[in-house]
């Protein structure tokens, strides 16, 4: 007879653990999942937004990075509403209009023994970063404005030194009234009110209802790029820029809106097509028994093997003889449907055959068997697809890139973007406005993502893959 094992000589690696402590191990795992997810969001998300905070900077490439700057600050909104109402009458998006007086004020500090002068002031005529914009501008606010000192009063503040010891610093403000001539009253509303000053390097501004554009000759030259920008002018400055210097030369017309516009009617009519042919194909492959149809589902998962850029001579001289060059049919035809193919002819797969035969001893013929029987049932499946489809469609880059060329308002609005980096990136550094047509550039996709998220989330969408 067999003697028991002692409980105290069983391996630890064997016991069995308490329903408590497996209940924790369990909470544990999912925690830390969890957390893993959750860290993984927050880094896309963060990255999201960065890039987003970005592009509303003047200076996206500045260094060391600020997340706190005027665009971001609720006291320079509220300064840029008054000088735009001032301006033009308009406190969201600001400009210089007749009988505008506008007060701008700055102060200087400088050290007790150091003289504050007051700082020459002008109003430059200055043209706006890229080439097209300066070609676009027929107005200039240098020609319609004029500038004078109104006020200047002294202080006194406590500053510390490089060595941290406190010391008694003197400071100056200055305001300034920039008028509408009275002798052009008559004048164009004008977008952007420019501002110079120039002052010894000795005496430091501290203070200024928005903060200078930039600093030039060692602090020397402050300059504003719009003093009357309104509220909204100033935080989406970048992206009024881009809808507005993106113009073609001879119209005038905003070529941002022509790509968003090109872009949308070839991701609509490449979603229509995808899902014609996918849901045809993919339910023949399903259903219907016919010589050569393994061969030909062999031949369209291989298709998903060869790369587009395998097939682009081929595909451009076909179009070519059809004279479908720089046309969005090009586009939404030069497609391969071969993986909406496969989703389709998985979820008719699983569709139940008894159905289909009820319809059929009805007296419904296989068409209408498909399209008042299956298709209405296939909505998950489809769905998938057209979300697939669109987004893409929007951000295929390869194909528009090769097949529009030309006239520049044909572009795409991804093919438009690599035109924004070539004129305000690179030796420009304007790199703010290409950041904000980029961010303009994904609304639509965000916005499709939001209307159809709980389609996407839901167990539904685990239907359509099947």
């Amino acid at each position: 007879m067999m003697a028991s094992t002692p409980a105290a000589k069983v391996p630890p690696l064997r016991r069995r653990l308490p329903a408590g402590a497996l209940r924790r191990r369990q909470l544990a795992a999912s925690a830390w999942v969890y957390l893993t997810f959750l860290v993984v969001a927050i880094i896309m998300a963060g990255t999201f937004v960065l890039a987003f905070i970005a592009s509303l900077k003047v200076d996206p490439l500045e260094r060391p990075f600020r997340i706190y700057f005027d665009q971001l600050n609720p006291a320079a909104w509220i300064a840029a509403a008054r000088l735009g109402q001032e301006g033009a009458g308009d406190a969201l998006w600001g400009g210089l209009a007749p009988g505008a007086k506008v007060d701008f004020s700055v102060t200087y500090a400088a050290p007790a023994d150091a003289t504050i002068v007051e700082p020459r002031a002008e109003v430059p005529r200055r043209r706006p970063g890229s080439g097209i914009a300066a070609a676009l501008m027929r107005h200039y606010a240098a020609d319609y404005a004029s500038i004078a000192l109104r006020s200047s009063s002294a202080a006194t503040m406590q500053a510390r030194d490089e060595k941290g010891i406190r010391q008694g610093w003197q400071t100056r403000t200055f305001v300034y009234e920039i008028t509408y001539r009275t002798d052009r009253q008559n004048g164009p509303w004008i977008e952007r009110t420019p501002l110079n000053l120039t002052a010894p390097t000795s005496q430091i501004l501290i203070d200024s209802p928005i903060s200078p554009s930039r600093s030039e000759r060692r602090g020397r030259l402050l300059s504003w790029d719009n003093i009357t920008p309104g509220a909204l002018g100033l935080i989406f400055n970048n992206y009024r820029r881009v809808i507005n210097e993106t113009a073609d030369l001879q119209t005038g017309k905003s070529l941002l809106g022509s790509w968003l516009g090109n872009s949308l009617v070839i991701a609509t009519g490449r979603l229509v097509l995808t899902l014609v042919v996918a849901s045809l194909a993919g339910y023949a492959l399903a259903r219907l028994k016919f010589r050569g149809s393994r061969l030909l589902f062999a031949a369209a998962l291989f298709s998903m093997t060869i790369p587009a850029q395998v097939t682009f001579v081929s595909n451009y001289l076909i179009f070519r003889d059809l004279s479908l060059l720089n046309t969005p049919w090009s586009v939404i035809v030069v497609f391969v449907a071969s993986a909406n193919v496969l989703l389709m002819k998985q979820f008719f797969e699983g569709f139940p055959r008894e159905i289909e035969e009820a319809a059929i001893v009805d007296g419904a013929n296989r068409f209408q068997v498909f399209c008042k029987i299956v298709l209405p049932n296939a909505k998950p499946a489809l769905l998938v697809n057209a979300i697939l489809a669109f987004q893409g469609a929007w951000n295929d880059f390869f194909w528009p890139l090769v097949l529009i060329t030309s006239p520049p308002e044909a572009l795409t609005v991804q093919v438009g973007l690599l035109s924004l980096r070539r004129s305000f990136g690179g030796a420009q550094g304007d790199w703010g406005l290409v950041l904000a047509g980029a961010f303009i550039s994904i609304v639509p996709v965000v916005i499709l993502f939001v209307l159809f998220q709980r389609h996407i989330v839901s167990t539904q969408f685990a239907k359509g893959t099947q």
